[in-house]
């Protein structure tokens, strides 16, 4: 799950949710694709999530990466493209 929250700044807060997945960060161009930047936390609901703020008007690449050393896209991004290693990475526009 995705959720974009536009804040009264004009700045926009992005929630990267998962289920059923321990072990996971959200990687992106954000934070030079560092795993160790942005881990998704258990929540209460048992889901994992992390949230980001983003300037408005903002292109934002991501995946997501397991401690395992998997990588895999979000099916609710707003698009995907080529990521120059054989997969693609999503986006995600603010």
């Amino acid at each position: 799950m995705i959720r974009k929250q536009v804040q009264k700044d004009g700045s926009v807060k992005i929630t990267f949710a998962l289920a059923d997945v321990d072990g996971v960060s959200l990687i992106s161009d954000l934070n030079g694709w560092d795993p160790g930047v942005h881990p998704l936390k258990k929540r209460s609901n048992g889901l994992r999530s992390v949230s980001v703020m983003i300037p408005p008007g903002q292109i934002v690449k991501f995946r997501y990466a397991t401690t395992a050393g998997d990588f895999f896209d979000d099916p609710e991004a707003d698009a995907f493209e080529p990521n120059g290693f054989g997969q693609t990475h999503a986006v995600i526009a603010c």
